[in-house]
């Protein structure tokens, strides 16, 4: 048994310029003005206009894809998001007997709490191996798996659903988000606003001016 930190990665090569070079020319067809297209700057302030006016479909033609290492609660909340493609590391085909389980820790647990949780994922891990060494098929032995156990998921979104997923997940517009989710949320869409500032930079995080 390990403990693990979440973590992510971005896995679609992400070039500013192209991306919002592919949405202009896209977005223009709408108004048949091609022939305005010009220097990056002027595509750039395009498309700002575009996100400040809430024609946001025209983002929808250009997709991320970000591998996420996380527990599996945070999973059960991510993939609500139905505008997106998903592919999940599967209990019912991973044997985990013998390398052990992996586990995260969510956010502010004290040494005693973690040490009590981490006793327990021992016998979770031992109940786990007996079974499979008596013959039970790792899609019947996860039952006794917990919801802290790590689980790699690969989500797929366009720049839109990316939005939604951070204005619910990393900025709390319908609600306070669950701290593992926060915990990977707020970085990832850093990360996005560093890539691809035109199309994330109206995301305010609480700690930016």
């Amino acid at each position: 048994m390990k403990i693990i930190q979440p973590s992510f990665a971005i896995e679609s090569p992400v070039h500013d310029a192209e991306i919002l070079r592919h949405i202009e020319r896209a977005a223009r067809t709408c108004y048949k003005t091609e022939h305005k297209i010009g220097d990056l700057e002027n595509t750039r302030k395009f498309v700002a206009r575009l996100i400040r006016s809430g024609h946001h479909t025209t983002i929808e033609h250009f997709s991320v894809t970000v591998r996420i290492i996380c527990d599996r609660g945070v999973t059960h909340e991510l993939v609500r998001h139905r505008l997106a493609v998903y592919s999940q590391e599967s209990t019912r085909y991973v044997n985990y007997a013998g390398e052990g389980i992996e586990i995260i820790h969510p956010p502010g647990l004290t040494t005693l709490q973690m040490q009590r949780r981490e006793a327990h994922f021992w016998k979770v891990q031992e109940l786990y191996e007996q079974e499979i060494a008596e013959g039970l098929a790792p899609q019947i032995a996860r039952g006794v798996l917990p919801t802290a156990l790590k689980t790699e998921i690969v989500m797929t979104a366009n720049l839109r659903e990316w939005r939604h997923v951070f204005n619910l997940r990393a900025l709390g517009k319908a609600g306070k988000p669950h701290p593992q989710m926060l915990e990977l949320m707020v970085p990832m869409l850093k990360s996005f606003k560093h890539l691809i500032p035109v199309i994330f930079d109206d995301l305010v995080l609480e700690d930016e001016p």
